[in-house]
């Protein structure tokens, strides 16, 4: 075996970090929080409940919304790369949404904390929670799926870069960090193809379905989620007044679709959009 001469061993004092060991010494303080939205499960049929009310949930599979599953495991892919320091999953409703934090903190999430509230929230009432999540936590980078599949509102993401006045971009396709000037690249999905929007940090992005694919959780990680701490918070907790403006009058069933016909002839065809479906 040989010896390390003097020569090779000033050699190993002295070299510079790489690149890549002054990034994550340089980007470790930058947080990210994640809102996800605890919502029935993709793959169940909804039913209405018979008072018309709403939707049933009562013995219903729920899950993370998919958006909100890509929100997380954007995160997740900007810490693993050393661009942040710490995931933090958010999310607001009812006790049962410790089930859903437990799974974010399963993908792997550091911290989590549950807002509890028993009743219904909308979107601007989740905005100001986030809000004064934001200024308690102090984010770099605020990311949300860009719609729940429940209610469809496309909205939270939105009114939430409004009050905390922070850059937004929505739909995002693809997400790149800047660092060292403190900005984000967004490609976002548009009518007419693709935008691309260079925002300042702190930012709030709203995640769309081809940004990435979402990890699923390990058997270990998911022991370990059980016995991870998630924190409990109220609104009245941070001084957030709960009050709607909204009113759901009635929830039906969308009609049936009528059966198709068969017809013998482009004639036939041409009469029927003409003079039924009243297209032509």
């Amino acid at each position: 075996m040989g010896h390390l001469g003097w020569t090779d061993l000033w050699c190993v004092l002295i070299r510079p970090p790489n690149k890549a060991s002054r990034l994550c010494t340089e980007t470790a303080s930058m947080r990210i929080m994640v809102a996800i939205k605890r919502v029935i499960d993709y793959a169940v049929k909804i039913r209405v409940k018979p008072d018309k009310s709403g939707v049933e949930t009562s013995n219903v599979k729920m899950s993370m919304n998919p958006f909100c599953e890509i929100a997380l495991e954007e995160a997740l892919r900007i810490k693993e790369s050393g661009r942040a320091s710490e995931v933090v999953a958010v999310s607001v409703g009812p006790a049962q949404c410790v089930d859903t934090l437990r799974t974010g903190l399963a993908m792997g999430a550091d911290r989590a904390i549950h807002v509890e509230f028993p009743g219904t929230l909308y979107p601007l009432s989740i905005a100001k929670i986030l809000k004064a999540l934001v200024d308690a936590e102090k984010p770099g980078l605020l990311l949300l799926g860009k719609q729940a599949i429940d209610d469809d509102c496309n909205q939270t993401g939105q009114m939430i870069a409004g009050l905390l006045k922070w850059p937004q971009g929505t739909f995002a396709s693809k997400v790149v960090l800047d660092e060292e000037n403190k900005v984000a690249t967004v490609d976002r999905e548009v009518d007419g193809g693709l935008e691309t929007l260079c925002l300042d940090l702190p930012a709030v992005i709203t995640t769309d379905l081809r940004l990435n694919q979402p990890r699923y959780a390990s058997l270990p990680n998911i022991m370990k989620a059980k016995s991870k701490v998630i924190k409990k918070l109220t609104p009245q907790d941070l001084n957030i007044e709960i009050r709607s403006d909204l009113e759901v009058v009635q929830v039906t069933d969308p009609p049936k679709r009528k059966a198709g016909v068969i017809l013998s002839s482009v004639d036939e065809l041409i009469d029927k959009l003409k003079n039924e479906a009243r297209v032509l």
